[in-house]
């Protein structure tokens, strides 16, 4: 059992979808800060200075005591939530345009590695006539 365990953990796919994952993780990283410090300060400024991660809809005011919060705020943040949505579209959309590359290289190999279907007819026809 160990060694079939070992024989699927090293298994090439296995290795390349775990570098895959990292490599996802880090790169949704660097999208979230280019949504957040690039993309949605000027989309802020265009609707009148908003910060989108500063809009909520209280449904609860804090309550405080001098310096001491007696009772916390309960609020919606929809504003960070648009951030986040924002961030998730702009990744998604990279992922699925990567994805379409790398599909239409791997498409291109196969056209080139397979012959044409009238060489490998003939082909089936000479070595039929040797017989």
């Amino acid at each position: 059992m160990l060694k079939e365990f070992k024989e699927f953990a090293f298994k090439g796919n296995l290795v390349d979808m775990a570098v895959g994952f990292i490599m996802g993780g880090a790169f949704a990283t660097v999208v979230k800060s280019f949504v957040d410090n690039v993309v949605m300060p000027p989309l802020g400024m265009l609707l009148a200075g908003v910060d989108f991660t500063k809009l909520k809809f209280v449904l609860q005011e804090g309550v405080m005591n001098g310096e001491e919060i007696v009772k916390p705020e309960v609020a919606i943040r929809y504003g960070q939530t648009i951030s986040d949505l924002i961030a998730f579209i702009s990744l998604a959309l990279v992922v699925f345009i990567i994805v379409k590359k790398v599909i239409e290289g791997k498409n291109k190999e196969e056209e080139v590695a397979a012959p044409p279907a009238q060489e490998t007819l003939l082909g089936e026809i000479r070595d039929l006539l040797k017989k």
